[in-house]
């Protein structure tokens, strides 16, 4: 039987138009920030799994769910313009989960429950693929889905119908999404470490750059 149960990490990120310069910049630094410190983990070391999509007109993985230990971070990148197609970004990301998800059998142990993180700076613009794979984000036993509305124009009530984890970030410069996704990993580290503790994860409370959503 494997020895290890893989607690698998899906990361969705907007790379529309107007995260161009900057903001996807900014996410690249935190990306690379945040595996740094998983990587100081010997829990997330032996479980996580890492996996990056990213959704413009186009919805592409960036990184495959790769084992921590072997994750080589793609530089993101973003087109001059684009729509926000977040709607058809989860149903892939769903697609994806349902066929990578290991089930437990005789000869190996089953992943802990995934985690899902969403981060956007706008608004859906293919809004009726999204008002149908929310309910169906909601309904998946991820262990937590986490979205996060990027700067001013993004829509924490509008993440509202795929979560009731949502936070805001008021700017989106390199210290506010270092700190996002240091956060991001602090939710991670944790959820290998409390992994069939729990059913469901206690998120750590936020650094001062992030706000909670009510």
């Amino acid at each position: 039987m494997s020895s290890t149960r893989r607690l698998p990490v899906y990361l969705l990120i907007d790379t529309s138009g107007s995260m161009r310069g900057e903001p996807i910049e900014s996410v690249n630094v935190g990306l690379r920030a945040m595996q740094s410190s998983l990587r100081q983990n010997p829990y997330a070391i032996e479980t996580v799994h890492l996996s990056i999509t990213c959704f413009d007109s186009l919805v592409k993985d960036v990184l495959p769910l790769t084992a921590l230990e072997d994750v080589n971070m793609p530089e993101i990148t973003c087109p001059n313009s684009g729509a926000t197609l977040l709607g058809e970004a989860l149903e892939h990301v769903l697609g994806r989960v349902r066929a990578e998800l290991r089930q437990a059998t005789p000869e190996q142990k089953g992943d802990w429950a995934p985690l899902f993180f969403v981060m956007t700076d706008g608004k859906p613009t293919d809004t009726l693929a999204y008002s149908e794979a929310a309910p169906r984000v909601r309904a998946f036993p991820f262990g937590s889905v986490i979205a996060c509305a990027a700067g001013p124009k993004a829509d924490p009530a509008g993440l509202r119908q795929l979560t009731d984890h949502v936070v805001s970030l008021d700017t989106m410069d390199s210290a506010t999404f270092t700190a996002f996704f240091q956060w991001v990993s602090t939710t991670v580290t944790s959820g290998s470490m409390s992994v069939g503790a729990a059913s469901s994860l206690t998120l750590p409370p936020p650094p001062p750059e992030i706000n909670v959503a009510l």
